[in-house]
C-alpha cells in the first residue's frame, strides 16, 4: 500500500476564530494532520477589501503564494503587486510580508519549506499603513 495523507483543508481547523480575525479572514493550516515532513501548505481566505493587520518573516522558512480566486495585493518589504489568479510569487524567507483582498477578497494556498511548525514567524504588528 502506497504511504501517503490526504486531507480536506476545508476540514481542517480555522486559526482566524482563536485571534479574533473571524469573519474577515480564514486560516486553514494542516500540520501534523498531513504528516509532512519537508513542506508546509496553508490555506488563506481574505475577505474584501480586508488587509491583515501585521506582516511577518521566517526565521527558516521559505513562502510560495497562489493566488486561487479573487484579487489581492501583497506587500514585500516596501513594493506592493497586484495579484491576479493563478499568479504565483516565491517569497524569500527574510522578506516582511502579508495580503489584502482585493473587492470580491481573495483565496491563496501558501507552501512553505522547510516544515518548521508555528515558532519560526516574527510578526511585526501595524506593519502595512497607508
Amino acid at each position: 500500500m502506497a504511504d501517503y495523507t490526504r486531507k480536506n483543508l476545508k476540514e481542517i481547523e480555522d486559526q482566524a476564530q482563536k485571534f479574533g480575525l473571524s469573519p474577515n479572514l480564514e486560516f486553514r493550516v494542516p500540520g501534523d494532520e498531513l504528516d509532512a515532513e519537508n513542506s508546509a501548505i496553508s490555506y488563506l481566505r481574505v475577505a474584501p477589501n480586508f488587509r491583515l493587520p501585521f506582516g511577518h518573516t521566517h526565521k527558516e522558512q521559505e513562502e510560495v503564494y497562489v493566488l486561487l480566486s479573487g484579487s489581492a495585493r501583497l506587500k514585500l518589504d516596501d513594493e506592493v503587486l497586484e495579484l491576479a489568479p493563478w499568479d504565483v510569487v516565491r517569497i524569500p524567507k527574510e522578506t516582511v510580508r502579508n495580503v489584502e483582498g482585493g473587492p470580491e477578497g481573495a483565496e491563496l494556498l501558501l507552501i512553505g519549506a522547510p516544515k518548521t511548525g508555528p515558532g519560526d514567524a516574527d510578526v511585526q504588528p501595524e506593519w502595512w499603513t497607508d
